[in-house]
């Protein structure tokens, strides 16, 4: 069935995994509860997407008319965070809730999140570049290189790889396997990295 969640980035640890004896690196995902909000369709709205909010009733924050009268059509006094999750959901319907019993059975996951802001960085950090010599006399180190020729463009290119502003961006992480899930704390285990900062809203998006 798919499905999708809002949750928190709680942190990472490790897990021993009993069949192949090996020490599984997980992320911790505290999901839900959710609510759905809005069913947009294609005969309406052109795009068919399961808006859902997270509602968390410690972090309450302060909400224009328009949204307090949106999310009361649909049952939400309120919402810490809302997101539009493409595609057709026929299981779901205006005011019901998501949690993490509905990913009983879900084998993997595609996890979306805003990566970490590292502000502005060179394009050894940004690009992965080599860099020049580090020994004495040597006035190339760190440095970019050449980024255009001078009588002809006489311009720098779009798309030049140079230092700039890295992360803060959108990320998401496919395919990742559910190594364990605890309804009754709301937890959700999956392998590998997660992007965001500790404490990040994340989308999760069953398959």
């Amino acid at each position: 069935m798919k499905i999708g969640i809002l949750g928190r980035k709680v942190g990472c640890t490790q897990l021993f995994d009993p069949e192949s004896r090996e020490v599984v690196p997980v992320t911790v995902i505290k999901v839900g509860p959710c609510l759905v909000l809005q069913k947009k369709s294609k005969e309406k709205d052109g795009y068919s997407a399961l808006q859902i909010g997270l509602i968390e009733p410690e972090k309450k924050k302060k909400m224009s008319r328009p949204l307090m009268g949106h999310l009361k059509s649909s049952g939400a006094g309120s919402a810490s965070c809302i997101k539009e999750i493409r595609g057709e959901f026929p299981d779901f319907a205006v005011g019901s809730h998501i949690n993490a019993d509905n990913f009983e059975g879900i084998k993997e996951v595609d996890v979306v999140g805003t990566s970490k802001g590292k502000g502005f960085q060179g394009v050894v950090v940004r690009h992965g570049f080599r860099g020049g010599a580090a020994t004495h006399g040597s006035m190339f180190h760190r440095a970019p290189g050449s980024i255009g020729a001078s009588s002809y463009p006489s311009r720098v290119f779009k798309g030049t790889k140079m230092g700039g502003r890295m992360g803060g961006e959108r990320v998401t992480t496919t395919n990742l396997k559910v190594v364990k899930l605890d309804k009754e704390n709301k937890l959700l285990l999956v392998k590998g990295s997660v992007p965001g900062p500790r404490n990040g809203i994340v989308m999760i998006k069953g398959h």
